[in-house]
This record gives structure tokens, C-alpha cells and sequence, in this order.
């Protein structure tokens, strides 16, 4: 039976060792490729599934697709725990490591410029969720704080403002009312961005989800920025439920390589 090659992520060289029993993709443990500088992150998967006409087959099947981005995901937090990864998207795959290695060298500038931008950094996921939304701007019922008239957009906008302060980059996914928060340079890019299914809110969540927003912040500096969302937190009007996870590759800050973050799903065979 032939095999391709599942690649995770780009990283640069780590001396950290990853989990002997930590298995990726299709249950194959995830291995190590070099080339220069750079490390892709690759798992061999079989050919009738992850050639172009199967994967597309596949990715009609909803438990297999879950199954295979819980696998997926699970390689790129154990990469995060000890470096800091460029995630690619969800199956990419391609023919052999002689592919990766032609991937890797025909994009290594980008690859490289990113991952300085990434170094020692991860992303944090805030989404705020409603009761009842509502019109944009009424006020809401006065929660624990004895704030009368804080409105759910005001609290959304108090919250960005503090957050951001603790994190280099942001992105704004699904904002409630987008005219109401300060514009930044990288925002609008990934608004609406597909989600991971390992990385969204808890399915019982109830409420429309009105805010929804990954923060790029220095790893030494979360413990500041999950104290500065929990006080935040404590503000939130009657019906207002914030909701934090992390920390994260950094799927929303990746744009610009193409083959990066989570916005599809792509098979590339070389």
C-alpha cells in the first residue's frame, strides 16, 4: 500500500522531543523532516484516502472529517507546548518527503518571516455570547457590577480595548457591531474564518454568539492576559456570558503563506 504525506505544520529546529505515544492522522505518529533551516512536521497517510478523489469523498462524511481534525489538532497543541508551530491547513497532503522538502524550500522565505513573527507566541480565543442580542446599541439589564445602562456593545468594546492592550496582534471573527471597535491594520482578513470543530465553544453553549475574536500574545505574558479577561469578565451585563480557551497555534495570524490556517480544506500532490 502507498503512502503520502500528511503534513501538520512548519516549524524551526526544537530540541524538545515530542510524546512517544503521541499518534496523528489516519494513527500514525508524526515525524520530523529538515530541510535547511526548517522542519516540516509530516505523518504518512494511505493513498485511497488521501489522494485527490477519495479526500474528496471523505470530506463529505462528517464523523470521518471530525475524527480527522481532532487527530490533526492534537498534533499541532503538542507542537505548541514546546515550540511555537505555523499550522497548515487540514489535509494538506502531498506525494513524498521529496514534495514537502520542494514545498518547503519554494516557500522558506515566507515560511521563515512568519515564524519570526510567531516566535514565542500564541493565540487566545474570546467569544462572547447573548441571551438575546437585541438592537445593536440598547442597553442591557444592569448585571453584578450595578453598572445601570451597560449596553452589550459598550462591554464588548471595553473588553477588545483591555485585551489588546496585552496582545501584539488581534483578529476580529464575527463582531456584533464592527463600526463600533477601533480599526486595526490585520482585522478584516479573517473575519469569518472557518473554525477547527476541536476548537469551538462548548456545544452547549446557549445564546447567540455576538463577539468572537483570537488575540496574538507573548506566551509570558498570558497569565496577564487571562487576569485582565477574568476582571473584564466580571463586568458583563445580565444575560452576557464570556467564554476564553487557549492557548493556540496560531491559526488566525497565518494568512499569508496560502497553505496556512485553518480557512479550508485542500489536497496538494506533487
Amino acid at each position: 500500500m502507498s503512502a503520502l504525506r500528511y503534513v501538520y505544520a512548519i516549524c524551526r529546529p526544537f530540541s524538545a522531543a515530542l510524546s512517544a505515544e503521541l499518534t496523528g492522522v489516519a494513527g500514525i505518529p508524526p515525524r520530523l523532516l529538515r530541510h535547511g533551516d526548517l522542519i516540516a512536521v509530516v505523518g504518512s497517510v494511505p493513498e485511497r484516502e488521501f489522494a485527490a478523489e477519495p479526500l474528496r469523498r471523505r470530506l463529505e462524511d462528517v464523523h470521518w472529517l471530525e475524527t480527522t481534525a481532532r487527530a490533526h489538532q492534537g498534533v499541532i497543541d503538542a507542537l505548541t507546548a514546546v515550540t511555537s508551530p505555523l499550522p497548515l491547513r487540514l489535509a494538506t497532503v502531498l506525494r513524498d518527503d521529496s514534495g514537502v522538502r520542494v514545498m518547503m524550500e519554494e516557500r522558506r522565505d515566507d515560511f521563515l518571516r512568519t515564524l519570526d513573527r510567531l516566535d514565542g507566541r500564541v493565540e487566545w480565543d474570546v467569544s462572547v455570547y447573548a441571551e438575546s442580542a437585541g438592537d445593536p446599541g440598547d442597553p442591557g439589564e444592569p448585571g453584578e457590577s450595578g453598572r445601570p445602562g451597560n449596553s452589550v456593545d459598550e462591554f464588548t468594546r471595553r473588553l477588545h480595548d483591555t485585551l489588546s492592550e496585552c496582545a501584539e496582534e488581534n483578529r476580529l471573527l464575527t463582531p456584533r457591531n464592527p463600526e463600533s471597535l477601533r480599526d486595526t491594520t490585520s482585522r478584516d482578513a479573517s473575519r469569518g474564518a472557518s473554525r477547527d470543530a476541536s476548537r469551538e465553544a462548548s456545544p452547549g453553549r446557549e445564546g447567540e454568539k455576538i463577539f468572537d475574536a483570537a488575540y496574538l500574545v507573548p506566551r509570558a505574558d498570558s497569565g496577564e492576559f487571562v487576569e485582565r479577561l477574568n476582571g473584564k469578565a466580571g463586568e458583563e451585563p445580565s444575560g452576557v456570558h464570556v467564554e476564553l480557551t487557549g492557548p493556540w497555534a496560531a491559526y488566525s495570524f497565518t494568512r499569508s503563506t496560502g497553505l496556512t490556517g485553518f480557512t479550508g480544506l485542500t489536497s496538494c500532490t506533487s
